[in-house]
């Protein structure tokens, strides 16, 4: 639009100044041939011109100072669509694209055109041995030979803060519906060098046996179908565009209307490690616990977080009780957004989600208070403990709560000397076999239930035993 206004004013000032005496070319059709003049370049998605960008720069404080870039020269592509660009290259020399990180070493001028592909497309090519370290791209050089591209350095989410790391970089091209997998001999904290061998789709691999930290980003989705909740979508993610871009679909196909309304790349987590969301005010989170995934899969597991008021409140990633990401949400981040439109799934795109069954759906279990069972095992004693542990003066009525009575307090507490946390794993204790006893299983997701409507309920209770609660 802004371009069009731009074009507009320029046809007035020539019209006035430079049609000869005598011309008749009407204004209106002069304005129409200005505007309308095609790009001879590409064609651009005009329909784009809303969306968000999708793009992070690492904040990570470890490895800020390696990740210093050298002195490329910055260009800005053109976009063609939300997820492919072009760039002029005014001749020999190394460029940096500003949208993507993409660096391009040519030995003469040429105009190069790439966009952002999705892992999900090549992952039989990855099996089990590979992991993605970074976008994927299609890169093409315009009606020029290929070999002017000598060099692609290709941006990785790995967090590398010592310059010697010692790692096995690898890159998979795919040509002609084949996987070729070569070593990335030159890597720096932020690239991985690749001397082009051929145009096609490429990306940086590592092992899936090496255990690297990576770059997060964490997306967050707001449902509008829900009337009466409101519900949000929480996504871990590897800070790269092939990852985004794959959460975007996913969340488009949904067939549910989503605002996209927060974006962070602050944290470093680990590949199939097991994270916790929490909330402040507390809301119920489904699945209480999710596992860290980089492998490429169709549909990428996600957090729920439903709140009952549309409340500022804060969201934290926790592992083992370290926050990890932590971000205030407030009403104005989503009211006024553009509203996602929805789209159903392809049949190939459902046969494509269906043929791949990721590991990381079999969650591992990090928590030493959580036992490798299955739902809905009864608390131990020693779980009990820690859980009275984080009661204060507030415990009897928590006792109060769970249908204890009055005379059932004055017998626990008798003969105690007061050791409070006894008493209370005691009133914990008679709770679970109480509970048994009515055919229920006195789980920590049962506990939970019966203190539902206790308001002064300490957050570090509420918290414990959520990570105690299987998912």
């Amino acid at each position: 639009m802004v371009l069009i206004l731009v074009r507009v004013v320029v046809l007035l000032v020539l019209h006035s100044r430079f049609i000869p005496p005598g011309f008749s070319m009407p204004l209106s059709c002069s304005l129409l041939f200005f505007v309308f003049l095609p790009d001879a370049s590409a064609e651009i998605d005009e329909n784009d011109e809303d969306d968000e960008e999708m793009y992070f720069n690492s904040h990570c404080e470890k490895c800020k100072a390696a990740q210093q870039s050298p002195e490329y020269r910055k260009v800005t592509p053109r976009k063609i669509s939300k997820w492919s660009f072009q760039v002029q290259l005014e001749g020999e020399g190394t460029y940096e694209c500003s949208a993507t990180g993409l660096v391009f070493e040519v030995s003469e001028q040429a105009l190069v055109r790439y966009s952002v592909l999705s892992w999900s497309e090549f992952s039989e090519f990855l099996k089990d041995s590979w992991r993605p370290a970074g976008s994927i791209y299609d890169v093409n050089v315009v009606n020029k030979d290929p070999s002017v591209l000598k060099f692609i350095h290709l941006p990785h989410s790995l967090c590398l803060p010592d310059p010697e790391h010692e790692l096995s970089f690898h890159v998979l091209h795919v040509k002609e519906q084949h996987g070729y997998i070569e070593s990335a001999v030159v890597f720096t904290a932020s690239h991985v060098i690749w001397r082009v061998s051929s145009l096609c789709p490429v990306g940086s691999i590592i092992p899936s046996s090496q255990h690297e930290e990576d770059h997060g980003a964490v997306l967050v989705y707001k449902e509008q179908d829900h009337q009466e909740q409101f519900c949000f979508h929480v996504f871990m993610a590897s800070n790269n565009e092939s990852e985004i871009k794959a959460i975007e679909a996913q969340v488009l196909s949904s067939g549910k209307k989503m605002i996209s309304i927060y974006k962070s790349a602050t944290f470093s987590p680990l590949n199939e490690k097991v994270y916790r969301l929490i909330s402040n005010p507390v809301a119920e989170i489904i699945p209480l616990q999710q596992q860290f995934c980089t492998e490429a899969v169709e549909r990428k597991g996600f957090f729920e977080a439903i709140f009952d008021q549309p409340l500022t409140f804060k969201l934290s990633l926790m592992d083992q009780g370290q926050k990890l990401w932590t971000a205030k949400i407030t009403k104005g981040d989503w009211e006024g957004k553009k509203v996602l439109k929805p789209r159903k799934r392809t049949r190939a795109e459902q046969h494509t989600g269906q043929k791949k069954k990721s590991r990381c759906e079999v969650m591992q279990n990090n928590n030493p208070l959580l036992p490798d069972t299955h739902r809905g095992q009864a608390l131990t004693t020693k779980q009990l403990l820690h859980v009275a542990k984080t009661l204060g003066q507030e415990w009897e009525e928590v006792a109060i709560n769970l249908d204890l009575s009055i005379p059932d307090l004055d017998g626990i507490k008798q003969g105690e000397n007061n050791n409070v946390n006894m008493i209370k794993l005691k009133m914990l204790e008679l709770w679970k076999r109480r509970t048994i006893e009515d055919k229920r299983e006195a789980t920590a997701q049962d506990l939970l239930r019966g203190l539902k409507d206790m308001s002064d309920l300490p957050g570090e209770t509420r918290n414990l035993l959520n990570v105690l609660s299987p998912v």
